[in-house]
């Protein structure tokens, strides 16, 4: 559960940010009658209400199995994870859009200019922080990975969501610095709508990357090769095995793995051998790895495995 320590503090982190700064964005959104830092502030209310889903996630997939749910309920986090995805593009992009357009079709100057500077240079400290504080928990997490290889074989949504998202949130206050900044220095106040326009197609990118991420994990992926590698390695030293055939992986969750194992085992072995083995397999590798959830093993002989694997390949 370590994994999901570190994402609880990474997302405390972000909330605490972002609710400190939509609170700022929208006062200076009513005193400057800025569209982008109207825009901003949604941003920072939907990332809000996003970090309290996430936690959210996180407390339903803890809950222990029980007899609906065999396996658990890991997948809750990916769900939740997905529903996040919806509202970044449906609320925070769509808002941008909205606002952008309309300040275009309908432009008014931005009043008090040094107000939206200082709320945007505290945003711009909050954020870093927060987003500092995901990306050393996603560094730490992703090892030798490159970072877009670490998001793709993640299993943990909460650390790269928040990163993302805060990501996000930098380069819309940055668009909307310039946007602002655009709109006073030409006397243009249809700069400030581009600006909530640009920040709604960043969010929009945003959403949908992540949104994409979570629907793989929804649907389930296999557990990393050099963790199969490690499960196929801890069976075939038993005596008892003459083959590992191979070894089939979901994730139900970030910490919850269940592993379907196809064996061959040695012909002059009794059924009371094989059903020793078995739990000896299941106890050896609940040993080596706490976040294997279920292990399932099926006596098969070498070429129905390659078989059914030229099947499924096909």
């Amino acid at each position: 559960m370590a994994a999901h320590a570190g994402s609880k503090t990474v997302i405390y982190a972000a909330l605490a940010g972002n609710l400190l700064i939509a609170v700022t964005k929208f006062i200076a959104a009513a005193w400057t009658g800025s569209s982008a830092m109207l825009s901003e502030g949604v941003h920072s209310l939907v990332d809000t209400g996003n970090g309290l889903l996430l936690l959210y996630g996180l407390k339903r997939a803890a809950r222990p199995a029980d007899l609906t749910h065999p396996f658990g309920h890991g997948r809750e986090l990916y769900f939740w994870s997905f529903i996040v995805a919806l509202l970044v593009f449906a609320v925070g992009a769509g808002v941008s859009f909205y606002e952008g357009v309309a300040h275009i079709t309908e432009p008014h100057p931005a009043t008090n200019l040094t107000v939206s500077y200082v709320v945007l240079g505290l945003s711009v400290l909050f954020e870093g922080y927060s987003w500092r504080v995901a990306l050393r928990e996603f560094r730490a997490a992703k090892g030798q990975l490159g970072y877009f290889a670490a998001v793709r074989q993640s299993k943990d949504p909460s650390v790269f969501t928040v990163l993302f998202e805060d990501t996000a949130a930098l380069l819309g206050l940055l668009v909307a610095f310039l946007g602002i900044t655009a709109a006073a220095y030409f006397e243009r106040p249809e700069f400030d709508g581009v600006a909530s326009i640009l920040i709604g197609v960043i969010l929009a990118a945003t959403a949908i990357f992540l949104a994409r991420e979570s629907k793989a994990l929804l649907m389930g992926e296999a557990a990393l090769p050099h963790v199969q590698t490690e499960i196929m390695a801890a069976v075939s030293g038993d005596p008892d095995v003459e083959r590992v055939n191979g070894v089939t992986t979901v994730h139900l969750g970030p910490d919850q793995i269940v592993v379907a194992l196809s064996l061959e085992f040695k012909d002059d072995r009794s059924t009371a051998d094989i059903e020793d083995c078995v739990e000896r397999i299941e106890a050896k590798l609940r040993e080596r790895r706490s976040d294997i959830a279920s292990v399932f093993v099926k006596p098969q002989t070498s070429a129905t495995w390659r078989e059914r694997r030229a099947e499924l390949a096909d």
